[in-house]
């Protein structure tokens, strides 16, 4: 039996990465959200949402494939971090955070195309943060990496060394969890093996 097509519908590359690494050879097709259009009263609601619409944005209701939708923010201090609008934000965040700890929400939605079908859910990680020199976080900064992830930091990137550690699921972190993706996947009643692509390189 041939193995169901895979959606993400996000442009992330680490998203891809994550699942690329894990078996699968997935179609991107970016849904184009708007996502300061989405309102919600605390982040695991708002990362939820973002993540269905995107889903649902990308999933055709002739088709066979199976959508994934992702969205990440950091949360600190109760406040809500996306991805930094400039450099001097990015830098204020992470002088900030020098030190101390933050969760890492993402959002994960799946649509099963044949049956219509929707699981959701929300996987949290705490992030604990190195106490950075401002040198290191100029350089850091130079890169242009932290404008491109959520919170300005990654644990796949050049930030790694500045994460004393994480509680929790290091991938979601990065973007997705394949532990929550799969019991997502569980709920619509597919195997999450069915969807491996059987191509490793």
């Amino acid at each position: 039996m041939a193995p169901r097509t895979l959606v993400l519908a996000s442009g992330s590359a680490a998203r891809l990465r994550l699942l690329r690494d894990a078996g699968f050879d997935p179609e991107v097709v970016v849904s184009g959200v708007d996502e300061e259009a989405v309102s919600a009263p605390d982040t695991p609601a708002l990362v939820t949402t973002l993540a269905e619409r995107k889903a649902a944005a990308v999933a055709d209701e002739d088709g066979g494939s199976v959508v994934v939708g992702c969205d990440s923010l950091l949360e600190f201090e109760g406040r809500r971090h996306g991805k930094p609008a400039s450099v001097d934000e990015a830098r204020s965040w992470l002088r900030s955070m020098r030190g101390r700890s933050g969760t890492l929400f993402t959002g994960h939605s799946v649509i099963d195309e044949p049956t219509g079908r929707q699981a959701s859910g929300v996987a949290a990680t705490t992030v604990r943060f190195a106490v950075t020199t401002d040198a290191e976080l100029d350089a850091y900064l130079a890169t242009g990496e932290a404008l491109e992830v959520a919170g300005a930091f990654t644990l796949d990137g050049r930030s790694a060394p500045f994460i004393d550690g994480v509680d929790g699921d290091p991938g979601n972190v990065i973007g997705l969890s394949l532990p929550l993706l799969r019991s997502l996947l569980g709920r619509l009643d597919i195997p999450i093996t069915d969807l491996w692509s059987g191509l490793r390189a």
